[in-house]
C-alpha cells in the first residue's frame, strides 16, 4: 500500500453552489448528504487495520457543506479517533471558499489532522466570476482569505481556469501575479472547458459555439467551443501562467513565501519512514546536482534548515512536487 501517496474516503455528495461549468449539482444534486460520524470512524479504522500510515483524501465536492454537523458531530469525533491513534493520518479535502469565514471550523479541521485543502479559486476577475455563478468567490479580498486559511495551518491548494467569456486580455498577468502574492505552492490552472449537461454546455449550444466533446484533460492546451477571445491569444496567454508559475524562481518564491507563514499544529509531528532516504537523496541527485533549479533548491535547502527546520521535510517535497510539475507541463510551453 505504501507505493501511493493517499487513500481515499467520501463523506458527503452535493454542493450547495451551481457555478456554470460544473457537472456536480447535475449529477449529485444541491442538497449535501453526509455520513454520520460512525461510518466515517469505521471507514478511517479499516484503513488503520490495513496498516496503513499517511495521507487520506476526504474525496468531497466540498466538505464544508454542512458545517454544523461537521462542528458539532464529525470532526470533534474524527480528532478523539487520531488522538487515540496517535495521528496516523494526515487529511486532504475540497472546500469552498467561504471556509476562510468561520474560524472555529478551520481550528476543529486542523485538530481533527487536515492539513491541505484544495479551493476553486478560478479567477481574481469579478465580472468572470459573475459569468460563471461563482457567488461565494465574489466581492472578496480572495488573497486575504486564501492567507487566513494557511494561517490557520492549512495548505492551500488552488484552482485556476481562463478561457470565460469576460476575461480581460489582462488576465494572463493578474493569475499570475495572484498565485505569487497569495502563496499558492500548487496552482492548478486548467482551460475553461464545457462539460457536456452544464449549464455551461447548454449555453454554448443554443450560442453555437460548441465544437467537440473534451478530451478529460483541461490542461492540455485544447478547447472545445469558440472562446470570445481569439484562440491563439488565449492559448498563448494560458501557456505564459505555465510557464511562470513553475519556473524555477516562481515557484520557490512562492515555497518560501509560504514556508515563513506556515504554523502546523505542535502535536504533529513529522513522521520518518525509512523509504523516504531515497526520495531524499533522489532530490539531492536530481534537484541539487543535476537540475537547473539547484541554485534555488540549495537556498531553499539551506534557509529551511537555519530558519524553518521543522518544516524541512514539507520544503524538500515541494521541492520534488515543483520537478514534477514542470515536467508535465514543459510540452504545453
Amino acid at each position: 500500500m505504501k507505493k501511493y501517496a493517499s487513500m481515499n474516503i467520501q463523506y458527503s455528495r452535493g454542493c450547495p453552489f451551481n457555478c456554470e461549468f460544473c457537472d456536480i449539482t447535475l449529477l449529485y444534486g444541491h442538497i449535501p448528504r453526509t455520513k454520520d460520524k460512525e461510518q466515517v470512524l469505521a471507514e478511517l479504522e479499516s484503513l488503520y487495520l490495513q496498516g496503513w500510515r499517511g495521507g487520506v483524501f476526504f474525496v468531497d465536492d466540498n466538505f464544508i457543506g454542512n458545517k454544523g454537523k461537521l462542528k458539532n458531530d464529525v470532526l470533534p469525533a474524527i480528532a478523539k479517533w487520531m488522538e487515540q491513534r496517535r495521528y496516523p493520518f494526515t487529511f486532504t479535502t475540497q472546500a469552498s471558499i467561504d471556509l476562510s469565514d468561520d474560524e472555529e471550523l478551520m481550528r476543529l479541521m486542523v485538530q481533527a489532522g487536515f492539513d491541505t485543502v484544495f479551493v476553486g479559486i478560478e479567477t481574481p476577475n469579478e465580472k468572470s466570476l459573475e459569468e460563471c455563478s461563482k457567488f461565494q468567490n465574489r466581492n472578496r479580498d480572495l488573497i486575504g482569505c486564501v492567507k487566513k486559511i494557511q494561517k490557520f495551518g492549512l495548505q492551500v491548494q488552488g484552482g485556476f481556469i481562463v478561457g470565460f467569456d469576460n476575461d480581460p486580455f489582462s488576465i494572463f498577468e493578474r493569475q499570475i501575479a495572484f498565485i505569487q502574492k497569495s502563496k499558492i505552492v500548487t496552482a492548478m490552472i486548467g482551460l475553461l472547458n464545457a462539460l457536456r449537461g452544464t449549464r455551461l454546455y447548454q449555453r454554448l449550444e443554443k450560442e453555437n459555439r460548441l465544437l467537440r466533446d473534451i478530451t478529460g484533460d483541461n490542461t492540455d492546451c485544447s478547447i472545445n467551443f469558440i472562446p470570445k477571445m481569439h484562440y491563439e491569444t488565449l492559448i498563448n496567454g494560458y501557456k505564459k501562467i505555465l510557464k511562470a508559475v513553475y519556473s524555477s524562481k516562481y515557484y520557490y518564491e512562492r515555497v518560501k513565501g509560504f514556508l515563513k507563514d506556515y504554523r502546523p499544529l505542535q502535536k504533529r509531528m513529522f513522521r520518518f519512514r525509512f523509504y523516504y532516504f531515497g526520495a531524499f537523496f533522489k532530490s539531492i541527485l536530481f534537484l541539487g546536482i543535476i537540475g537547473k533549479e539547484r541554485v534555488y533548491y540549495w537556498r531553499l535547502f539551506f534557509w529551511t534548515i537555519f530558519r524553518r527546520p521543522r518544516l524541512f521535510p514539507l520544503a524538500i517535497t515541494f521541492a520534488i512536487y515543483g520537478f514534477h510539475f514542470r515536467k508535465i507541463f514543459e510540452k504545453s510551453w
